[in-house]
């Protein structure tokens, strides 16, 4: 099984707030370690492994040999660290390859089911009293008197 550039985006998205479950050290890939990792991703199926200074193998070369090992995706390497992923057959809890809620409901530019988005959308007024809002009565300045600071008359300027 290969992952889609879209899964992998997804995939990398939930493990950024992951910590690192496995370490490896100056041993390198142990058949113990191997164990751990199967134990691992058959809880979580998506886990964060950090490669330590003191690892005799390339970050890359053990991301690659561990993948190989558990039987698991590589979803991202970056830094010291690397996802693994491997859908658990019985029981998955991270859904990959499924369309997003608002693709399913046909629904395109975020009208979807928020509360918010049944509204109706009302002119944003600046400096303006508005006429039609409750609680706000309007305020009428007399015909001679002129307004100063924000919104007054100012002459138009000039551009060299």
């Amino acid at each position: 099984m290969t992952l889609a550039g879209k899964d992998r985006r997804a995939l990398r998205a939930l493990g950024h707030h992951l910590e690192p479950v496995i370490q490896l050290g100056q041993r390198g890939i142990t058949a113990a370690l191997v164990e751990a990792s199967n134990d691992a991703l058959a809880d979580h199926e998506l886990i964060k492994v950090r490669v330590l200074e003191a690892c005799p193998l390339d970050r890359h070369e053990a991301a690659e040999q561990l993948a190989q090992e558990t039987g698991s995706e590589l979803a991202q390497v970056l830094g010291r660290t690397f996802l693994l992923y491997k859908r658990n057959p019985e029981s998955p809890k991270i859904a990959i390859g499924t369309p997003p809620k608002a693709a399913l409901h046909g629904h395109v530019g975020g009208e979807g089911d928020r509360p918010a988005a049944r509204k109706p959308k009302r002119a944003i007024t600046q400096g303006a009293a508005d006429e039609g809002a409750p609680g706000r009565a309007a305020k009428k300045e007399p015909a001679g008197k002129r307004r100063s600071g924000t919104g007054a008359a100012l002459p138009p300027r000039r551009h060299r």
